[in-house]
């Protein structure tokens, strides 16, 4: 047996082509994160410092609100992080134009109209999810947790929040609700594709708002304003998702009945012509 060397390297070729641009791809992206992750570290105390606004509203006018750091590190790193964290959200844009650029040459052009309002949708639904976090749910349940300073027993309580722990509080809550806002994407991408249709989605209505407010309960701190807060809205983007899809439904259902009605009619076909007259029945 005689092993042909030259069609295995035909083989591998395409493989190593999109591996290198693969790679080629991902490090624009590092590039980029690490470009803005130097700006954003410049600026990190400014965008702390709207991180902080809800915490700093929601204390008590007179109060002495303020953030402690019980270790010498600890400030550092959440620069790091509000660095990071802003970084990521800056070069969002960056990074879906890559991996569209990487995976838009082998679909199809129908198959890239499905797909790009979806990449479109992402973002705005994510910061829709965030700005509800930032400016309704945060304030709403800093102010509730604030709420339990005063006298016990004779001692006083005070809230003394931590950076740390303030900063991974505020990114739970961003990030928890920004992805869950992402839902109708979810639904409507298994749909297109196929896998789960707006029947099988109606009739499980009862067990998707269940989980829903299962996640609200897990993501969200255990307070039952926030988790309404989260749940409310994914049940409304649920219903929505189902009324976008009985609306493409009927929209594709209308166009085939279009193209139906615009096919020109059969012709008559003619009887064939041959040199013998007909034949008559004999007379009974």
């Amino acid at each position: 047996m005689v092993f042909k060397i030259k069609d295995i390297d035909q083989t591998q070729a395409p493989l190593l082509d999109h591996l290198i641009e693969l790679r080629t791809r991902l490090v624009r992206c590092v590039l980029a994160l690490a470009v803005a992750f130097a700006v954003c570290f410049y600026f990190a105390d400014e965008i702390f410092a709207i991180l902080v606004r809800p915490l700093a509203g929601a204390f008590p006018d007179g109060a002495d609100a303020r953030l402690i750091y019980t270790k010498l590190y600890e400030a550092f790193f959440v620069e790091i992080k509000v660095a990071l964290f802003a970084a990521f959200f800056v070069t969002f844009p960056i990074i879906a134009n890559q991996l569209w650029a990487f995976v838009a040459p082998g679909l199809y052009a129908k198959e890239k109209k499905a797909f790009l309002p979806f990449l479109l949708m992402t973002p705005v639904l994510f910061i829709a999810g965030a700005s509800l976090a930032y400016f309704i749910v945060m304030p709403t349940a800093f102010r509730w947790f604030l709420g339990f300073q005063g006298e016990v027993a004779g001692l006083s309580q005070e809230a003394l929040p931590a950076m740390g722990d303030y900063l991974d509080l505020v990114m739970r809550f961003i990030l928890a609700f920004g992805i869950s806002f992402l839902l109708p994407v979810l639904m409507l991408l298994l749909n297109r594709a196929g896998l789960v249709s707006r029947e099988q989605f109606a009739k499980s209505r009862r067990f998707v708002i269940v989980g829903i407010f299962i996640v609200a309960a897990i993501v969200t701190p255990p307070d039952v304003v926030s988790q309404l807060i989260l749940a409310i809205p994914m049940m409304g983007l649920y219903e929505g998702s189902l009324l976008l899809m009985r609306k493409a439904k009927e929209g594709e259902g209308e166009g085939e009945e279009a193209k139906a009605e615009a096919l020109p009619a059969p012709a008559p076909v003619a009887p064939a012509e041959s040199g013998e007259a007909p034949s008559t029945p004999p007379a009974s």
